[in-house]
């Protein structure tokens, strides 16, 4: 199973994906989880994990991979590696996944796509491009979860990255801009024929009836993450999560339902 985790910035979508991946793997799934956030350095922390090396950097840094992908036969010119010319013409599994590439840590797998380092480097698009095959060509068997914890916002529907996947889940904090948000992403789901389910998240007693009123549908509400002080803090500070919460317990079984 392939799952889609999004949202507005802020919202929690890496603490989320960090939660549910350790609920799955205490459910007996080996999971894959893929930072295609470029911006985004708290993931692997939360994970209790090393940064992977850059996925991109597999394919001879941007620049080549891009050439790779845009070139007319590039992949005989350039003579690539087995696993290249697989990655972009056959199915493959996780084990095919090279080992420098991945950090392991309680029955999770963490790789980046790649990140922006530097002033000028240029845009995002090859590594979410990478990204995006790699999601297309990569088979699961039922034991298997494959979690992508996306940049804020949209983009990567335009860029079609969910393609690839089974399901989407929107992770929706206490904002305006969270819930108007909500039904955007319903509709662009809906239109690419992938089921999505909201998981509201930093609940208290004071938001949660106007939070599911403004939800762009009640009933494809999963989870509701209750507020917690312990959970911010180690996110504030940079520290894994180690703290478990049953709401999420209840999200991974009716997710691998």
């Amino acid at each position: 199973m392939k799952i889609t985790i999004c949202g507005k910035g802020g919202c929690g979508k890496s603490t989320v994906t960090t939660l549910l991946g350790k609920e799955l793997a205490k459910k007996g799934q080996k999971v894959l989880i893929i930072d295609s956030d470029e911006s985004n350095y708290g993931l692997h922390r939360q994970l209790g994990v090393e940064l992977p090396r850059d996925f991109t950097e597999y394919f001879g840094g941007k620049d080549k991979a891009f050439k790779t992908m845009m070139t007319s036969g590039i992949l005989e010119q350039m003579k690539l590696s087995a696993f290249a010319k697989k990655f972009f013409s056959e199915t493959w599994t996780l084990e095919d996944i090279p080992e420098e590439y991945v950090e392991k840590k309680d029955g999770i797998m963490l790789m980046s796509g790649g990140k922006i380092r530097k002033a000028n480097e240029g845009c995002a698009c090859t590594m979410n491009s990478i990204i995006e095959q790699f999601i297309t060509h990569l088979q699961l068997d039922e034991k298997e979860t494959a979690l992508l914890d996306m940049e804020a916002g949209v983009e990567h529907f335009g860029r079609g990255t969910d393609n690839g996947v089974d399901k989407v889940v929107m992770v929706v904090d206490p904002s305006y801009e969270s819930l108007r948000l909500s039904k955007k992403i319903k509709n662009l789901a809906e239109s690419i024929g992938k089921p999505v389910c909201y998981v509201l998240n930093k609940v208290t007693e004071e938001n949660k009836d106007f939070m599911l009123d403004a939800i762009a549908d009640q009933d494809a509400v999963a989870a509701c993450i209750p507020l917690s002080q312990k959970i911010s803090k180690a996110g504030l500070c940079g520290q894994e999560l180690t703290e478990r919460a049953p709401e999420v317990e209840e999200l991974a079984e009716k997710l691998l339902r």
